[in-house]
């Protein structure tokens, strides 16, 4: 079994759900007393609020670096960078990476083809949904269009997910607000909706819409598993 590593706390409710995921999917797989292989570097949230408020990626990048090169001094033999925004910087750690960096729009791309869809929306944070480092990834490497909500519910989502889910609150008008965004989103013609910050599916799950979703956390943790088990 290899060993997979993880850059979390960004936030850490995400990385718990994380941790949970990848040990009982390793359980489920090889039965027993197994679990995973994993060491995790845990961030300062608040450090990386601030940087991102300021636009200073390149403090992001420098830290999300100096974490993934400890994650393989600890052993790690893949890094997984357990959020979405953090991705902004994933191309520039790869290139100093002597192991793969899984990246989570691929493994999300990768959910989409199977699901034969050509046309989704994204949800996340306000960098997620306005840069290209998750959308225009989707689009270059693998012909998928996105769909954004409008102004407005780009500014709802991501405002909750900094003041509440960040924070482990989780409130059903929130969840109201959310599904009517994705179902917009529906009706403007996307075929699902990728839950694109790692802290949304702690919130909305299938059953609370027909309108198929794209888990970006689960995807991620299994992708990780599968490295794992190779």
């Amino acid at each position: 079994m290899k060993t997979i590593g993880i850059i979390g706390g960004m936030s850490w409710e995400s990385s718990a759900v994380y941790y949970r995921l990848i040990n009982q999917e390793i359980g489920r797989r090889l039965g027993g007393h197994y679990s995973a292989k994993l060491v995790l570097s845990s961030a300062n949230f608040e450090e990386f609020s601030q940087w991102q408020k300021a636009d200073d990626w390149q403090a992001i990048e420098t830290a999300v670096d100096d974490m993934a090169q400890g994650l393989v001094r600890a052993g790690a033999d893949c890094v997984v960078i357990a959020c979405n925004t953090q991705h902004e910087v994933a191309g520039g750690v790869t290139e100093r990476l002597p192991v793969p960096l899984i990246h989570i729009a691929d493994v999300t791309a990768e959910a989409i083809q199977k699901a034969d869809f050509r046309t989704v929306g994204l949800l996340g944070t306000r960098f997620t949904m306005e840069r290209q480092f998750f959308r225009g990834r989707l689009k270059d490497r693998f012909g998928i269009d996105v769909i954004l909500p409008d102004a407005e519910d780009q500014t709802y989502v991501h405002q909750k997910i900094y003041d509440e889910f960040s924070k482990g609150i989780f409130r059903e008008s929130t969840r109201n607000r959310f599904i009517s965004i994705i179902e917009k989103l529906a009706g403007q013609g996307a075929e699902g909706v990728i839950l694109g910050c790692t802290e949304i599916p702690m919130l909305v799950q299938a059953v609370h819409t027909d309108v198929p979703l794209f888990d970006t956390t689960t995807l991620h943790a299994m992708a990780a598993v599968e490295f794992s088990l190779i």
